[in-house]
């Protein structure tokens, strides 16, 4: 039976636990399966959470032997960082090689910030696993728990990052297609020689415009891992009517040169508006396509500070 002597005598052995219970428990809150679907199959999960296991056992095991002044321990730590490294390559790799099965690739830029969550969300759950294993060890139980609940809470705000609506007004935008052009809006899109393509386009294209909010937002809607990104998002949540060897059927996003604004020209599967927009609203802002010029030109001609 547990009593409040056996608690008060094994306070290191409840800090590891708590700590180790938390950061599993963090990387399994991360790991979902959406729309994009991965990692989506059982062997894939198991990976990622048996990686989230040990993150969380290191971080708890942490605090006791550098309070035992075993400073090997910063040593294990290190070798974890270096193991999470090479889970941003595997995922990187694996993501490569099937992208090139896809009918609209995600690119090298969606790509890379995939690889870049999946190895920061075990560095999270280390995170999460220190700070309980401290509380619980140095303080007591009841603030393990709690703090580890905080922790819990501000993971889930981490994986909530932003998302085009944030850069951009989104609107839609009439497609033509006459005299072999395809315009979405003022935008021209591309050169269709076939009549049936054209066809195709006109029965099936929806076009969108996105109108930047701010100088930032137009060199970032520039960004031409940005635009693959989105032409992926969309074409995953809506399908798209396109086989391999059309590319006068594949989406394209092109910018408006004298407003900055992107016109997104796709073929989908289905065509309910509402659901079109909201998919647009809602893709994934990547962290490597973001720039902000306009804070460097403020603090032009100021010294570096390094």
């Amino acid at each position: 039976m547990i009593t409040a002597k056996w608690l008060a005598g094994h306070h290191e052995l409840i800090g590891v636990t708590l700590g180790t219970l938390f950061g599993f428990l963090a990387r399994v809150v991360m790991l979902r399966s959406d729309y994009r679907q991965y990692p989506a199959y059982p062997h894939g999960k198991i990976i990622h959470l048996a990686l989230g296991l040990i993150a969380g056992a290191l971080g708890a095991v942490a605090v006791p032997a550098l309070m035992n002044k075993d400073y090997t321990a910063i040593t294990f730590l290190s070798l974890a960082a270096q193991q999470f490294r090479e889970v941003r390559n595997m995922e990187r790799g694996t993501l490569t090689a099937i992208d090139h099965q896809e009918l609209v690739p995600r690119g090298a830029t969606y790509i890379e910030g995939i690889a870049v969550v999946f190895e920061g969300r075990n560095y999270l759950s280390i995170a999460t696993a220190l700070i309980v294993s401290f509380a619980a060890t140095i303080i007591g139980w009841i603030w393990g728990v709690l703090l580890g609940i905080v922790c819990i809470a501000i993971v889930l705000r981490f994986m909530k990052g932003k998302t085009i609506k944030d850069i951009a007004e989104v609107s839609f935008a009439p497609v033509k297609a006459e005299n072999a052009s395809v315009t979405v809006g003022p935008v021209y899109m591309m050169n269709v020689g076939l009549e049936s393509d054209l066809e195709i386009i006109r029965k099936q294209a929806i076009g969108f415009i996105l109108t930047p909010v701010s100088d930032d937002a137009k060199v970032t809607l520039s960004n031409l891992g940005l635009r693959q990104a989105i032409l992926h998002d969309l074409s995953t949540r809506l399908g798209v009517y396109r086989d391999d060897g059309e590319p006068a059927l594949l989406p394209m996003a092109k910018l408006d040169l004298d407003t900055g604004a992107l016109g997104v020209l796709l073929l989908p599967r289905e065509h309910g508006m509402e659901k079109a927009l909201k998919a647009m609203r809602d893709v994934p802002l990547l962290e490597s396509a973001v720039r902000r010029p306009t804070k460097a030109n403020k603090t032009k001609g100021e010294p570096a500070h390094g």
